[in-house]
Order: structure tokens, then C-alpha cells, then sequence
């Protein structure tokens, strides 16, 4: 459920309510009864990533060629120099 800053005209009380969509706004001050103003504010939802459809949900093939090149860069690390073995064999007489 969202949740909904008011202030009340009168006392200049600055309330937060969490209500559904569906209800109606409040009309008086909790701590006055005041006339009260729903007030704009900023939403806490946040998108994050580095995107949503074209890398998350989009069908194979239907990505962009610059950015499957990006991810192939990132998703392929160079081998390191411990990674490497000296090869063995068994062949030796």
C-alpha cells in the first residue's frame, strides 16, 4: 500500500498515512481536525540493473548487437596465469 503525506492548513501538521488506492484522501488533522492538503512527494520505488526488458526479459535474438558485445567482454574474464597447467604425458619412453 502507498503511503501518503498530508499537512494540515491550520496547525501546519505534516502526517504520513498508508491507505489503498481505492480510499478516500483524508480531510481532517489527526491532532487538530483541521483541513487538511495532500502533498506531492517523492516515491521510494526505485528501478536499479542496467535494465529491465532488453537485458532481463527479452527473447534471444532480439537484443541489440552492441549490447551482447558488452556483456560477452564482461561475462568472458582473460585466464589468469595460475590457471594455466603444464601439459603432462604419458607418452614419454
Amino acid at each position: 500500500m502507498p503511503i501518503y503525506e498530508y499537512k494540515c492548513l491550520k496547525c501546519s501538521n505534516d502526517f504520513e498515512a498508508m491507505q489503498k488506492f481505492s480510499d478516500a484522501p483524508i480531510s481532517k488533522c489527526p491532532s487538530c481536525g483541521g483541513k487538511v492538503k495532500k502533498k506531492m512527494s517523492n516515491t521510494s520505488f526505485q528501478l536499479k540493473g542496467s535494465g529491465w526488458y532488453m537485458t532481463d526479459y527479452a527473447k534471444k535474438g532480439t537484443r541489440s548487437p552492441s549490447i551482447e558485445k558488452n556483456e560477452t567482454k564482461e561475462s568472458t574474464p582473460a585466464p589468469a596465469a595460475s590457471d594455466t597447467k603444464p601439459s603432462t604425458s604419458s607418452d614419454t619412453e
